[in-house]
């Protein structure tokens, strides 16, 4: 995710990085060659005049903008709700780590509490790479003995599979006379938490925007954008190509958005930055323990690049 510093009015003006132009400008420099070409011929084609008129535009330009429009909220919801999720899994997991290590009574330094801690880290980047669909081999090595990491690459849902670990840790600590069933009911529901967040994420990933409404937007913008010329190219002659342009540029960038951010946990750069929050909760719940990690720079930059 590209989180870039307050700019200027002006200098927003030519900003590229982490702008939607960086991915349409080929589209906008073959709009603009084909208006070149409907400029020269004067809108004929195999020397058939293609007569249109403003008008129709108009009408079909409001009608595309309120659908774009519609879309591209449904597309911001599902990117706001999975920022709220992954907010309460740093929430959620800063909590589990408070409460296991004020509860137990085991020593900050003890290896059983260290276990503990880093299923909770593994957790965490075990749900990244499954909403991201990479391997999750080299993060849980990091943190899991190698029979553990064995164990978890044959789970389907790995996420899931770690809370499962983490359940059988604090069973091992209620037999062992370390937590009362009162203590335990208060972890356990921040287990449940944590499998609710697992779920909400798999929901979005699940669920995208119906195909077939994407598919009319994405067709009704570019048809509308490859006709226009013909409807302006009497009126507006060799200025054709700079407005159509200019006008294509607002709808596909509106269009490409919503494609964009309607799958907020990928890699493009407006999507989650999920590396960067994942290195936040390893920081925050090793520090409950006495660790302490080197200070990322990039946690305090302007610009942060997942």
């Amino acid at each position: 995710m590209v989180v870039p510093p307050k700019y200027s009015w002006f200098r927003l003006l030519f900003v590229w990085k982490g702008s939607i132009i960086e991915k349409i400008y080929p589209r906008l420099i073959g709009l603009f060659l084909f208006c070149c070409v409907i400029v020269y011929l004067r809108g004929e084609i195999f020397d058939y005049k293609i007569a249109l008129n403003p008008t129709p535009f108009s009408l079909i330009g409001v009608a595309v903008a309120i659908f774009l429009g519609f879309r591209n909220s449904a597309s911001y919801d599902r990117f706001w709700e999975g920022r709220k999720l992954w907010g309460a899994l740093v929430r959620e997991n800063r909590s589990l780590a408070r409460q296991v290590t004020t509860l137990t009574g085991l020593p900050m330094q003890s290896t059983e509490l260290s276990a503990f801690i880093h299923l909770q880290i593994a957790f965490v980047y075990a749900l990244k790479h499954q909403l991201r669909s990479t391997d999750p081999r080299p993060d849980l090595e990091r943190n899991l003995p190698e029979s553990l990491v064995t164990q978890v690459m044959q789970a389907r849902f790995k996420p899931i599979f770690l809370l499962r670990e983490m359940g059988f840790w604090l069973q091992e600590q209620r037999l062992a006379g370390k937590l009362d069933s009162i203590t335990l009911t208060t972890i356990d529901h921040t287990l449940n938490q944590l499998s609710a967040i697992v779920t909400g994420c798999e929901r979005l990933v699940n669920t995208p925007i119906p195909y077939t409404y994407n598919v009319l937007l994405h067709r009704t913008v570019y048809i509308y954008g490859l006709l226009l010329p013909f409807g302006l190219v009497d009126s507006l002659g060799w200025m054709t190509p700079v407005i159509v342009v200019f006008i294509g540029y607002t709808f596909i960038a509106v269009d490409a958005i919503g494609s964009e951010i309607e799958e907020p946990f990928g890699t493009e750069p407006n999507d989650l930055p999920l590396n960067a929050m994942c290195q936040i909760i390893e920081a925050s719940v090793l520090e409950t323990i006495g660790i302490n990690l080197p200070v990322n720079t990039s946690f305090s930059s302007k610009l942060i690049v997942d």
